[in-house]
């Protein structure tokens, strides 16, 4: 059994939950060229939003990236219009951060120019690091090129930590595309005696969603002049063992097809929570309430079981898009989101939807991405099982996959990283004077003894880097935590 985890894992140590609105500071003292890199991140943004205007993908990050390429459209200001010859003159275009993202401009001969730095030189130091504990391994990659730029131990297998959800939201993103919607549904018999609650594995499922599912349902019985039903729940999308190997904790619900909020009984929406021991029955118990405020009466208490063989869909809710819960999975290092997703895998492959299931299904697409797995085990979703073994090369060559144009579905993994110093477990990592602030993106990782970074920077020849630093060992998680926030910095040369 693999061990507790601590609060930790979820959000870093000493993370208050803060975002850019709560940190007003988070610019000061910021010099002008690391604003230049945070501007040459939003260049690569928009770069990135014309290649993916085409996709479903509809998360606020989405949108703001649509209303920022519509703003960049008014050059003559906020109070002129564009041509307006009394209005000032657009200011000179910076020059492109990276090559233009076509299959014509992913070949060695289109990389920025420039002297290259010798990465050994700037890493190796930096991995000599006593925090980075006994074990430790790290390779860098040029995803417009595909070519490694460095390597230690990179084909080593170690334990990820939460750093496998890239596996598990890329492997999601291939079998089901970005668009993808889990459904949720209530069915009623033939004779409108029996309704049906049907979970579809969606974990974000929330009480407006299942209250619009329950005006539904009771608008559909009323028309039949059905005032009264008896309720049923059915989680069987799901099968094996309900809980983790790491047993009861607040980092994860138990595993269920049909839950709402994750389980969590309070408020919270991201990070470590109490948990329900049942979320099956509770989000039955939540429907049956809404359904008796909507005009129906529930006989007795709701009850497993499933639809009637003949029964007809009366609701239906759908998750947000697949793009968007990976980008949720990934920003708050969501684990029920990540097992939700393996769980999706799955079902896809025609596996059963349990935890072995999951590894089978997921090792399988990442099979299909051509990448290295030799040595690799993918035990869980979440990466909160230290039976996970992954390879700093892996986790690197997924990023450049999720980066290459030829995969534009995978995007959404590039995306839903977060941002050093401003938005999820990386909110408060960085501060406002370290050199990574606002264009490092990564994924952390977090267990007793185990500490990784995975993620993108550009560098100063204007490069787009995916970078994966893995270490075990470690004995002072903050330490690590800042070792390896170095290592990223280094790569942008922001720090040495």
């Amino acid at each position: 059994m693999a061990e507790p985890v601590e609060r930790p894992s979820t959000e870093p140590p000493g993370t208050p939950g803060g975002s850019i609105a709560a940190r007003p500071g988070a610019r000061g003292g910021v010099n002008d060229w690391q604003f230049t890199a945070v501007s040459a991140v939003v260049g690569l943004a928009l770069a990135a939003g014309a290649v993916l205007a085409t996709g479903p993908w509809d998360s606020g990050q989405r949108k703001a990236e649509r209303d920022r390429a519509t703003a960049a459209e008014r050059t003559g200001g906020a109070h002129h219009d564009a041509g307006d010859p009394d209005g000032p003159a657009p200011a000179p275009s910076a020059p492109a951060v990276l090559a233009a993202l076509s299959a014509a401009g992913t070949g060695p001969a289109n990389a920025p120019a420039g002297t290259p730095r010798d990465l050994r030189t700037v890493l190796d130091p930096l991995l000599e690091n006593d925090a980075l504990g006994t074990r430790r391994a790290a390779v860098v990659i040029d995803t417009a090129t595909g070519e490694r730029l460095y390597g230690k131990g990179a084909d080593a297998p170690m334990t990820p930590a939460s750093t496998v959800k890239i596996a598990t939201t890329v492997a999601a993103l291939g079998a089901l595309g970005p668009a993808h919607r889990i459904p949720t549904t209530v069915r009623a018999s033939d004779d409108l005696r029996t309704v049906t609650l049907v979970g579809g594995g969606d974990p974000t499922l929330d009480k407006a969603a299942l209250r619009a599912l329950a005006t539904e349902t009771a608008r559909a019985l009323k028309a039949a002049e059905a005032p009264s039903v008896r309720l049923r729940y059915d989680a069987s999308a799901y099968s094996g063992p309900t809980h983790h190997p790491i047993g009861p904790n607040e980092n994860i619900a138990p595993m269920s097809a049909l839950m709402l909020n994750e389980g969590r009984q309070d408020d919270s929406a991201k990070g470590p929570a109490p948990r329900t021991e049942d979320p099956a029955a509770d989000a039955a118990r939540a429907f049956a309430g809404y359904l008796d405020k909507a005009g129906v009466t529930t006989k007795g208490a709701p009850a497993p079981g499933r639809p009637a063989e003949k029964s007809r869909t009366v609701a239906t809710h759908l998750s947000a898009p697949l793009s968007g819960l990976v980008e949720r999975a990934l920003t708050n290092s969501d684990n029920d989101i990540a097992e939700a997703l393996a769980r999706q895998t799955a079902i896809a492959a025609g596996q059963p939807a349990d935890f072995k299931g999951g590894r089978r299904a997921v090792t399988a697409r990442l099979k299909k991405l051509g990448l290295p797995l030799k040595g690799v085990n993918i035990a869980d979703g979440s990466g909160l099982d230290r039976r996970d073994k992954v390879t700093a090369a892996l986790l690197a060559g997924l990023l450049a996959r999720a980066a290459d144009p030829a995969h534009p579905e995978l995007r959404p993994v590039l995306t839903g990283l977060p941002v050093a110093g401003f938005s999820g477990t990386l909110s408060s990592r960085y501060t406002s004077k370290a050199g990574g602030t606002g264009f490092i993106r990564a994924k952390t990782g977090t267990l007793t003894g185990v500490n990784s970074l995975a993620g993108t920077v550009v560098d100063t020849r204007g490069r787009l880097l995916a970078f994966a630093f893995l270490a075990s060992g470690t004995t002072a998680p903050t330490e690590a935590q800042k070792a390896l926030d170095k290592l990223a910095t280094a790569l942008g040369a922001g720090e040495r």
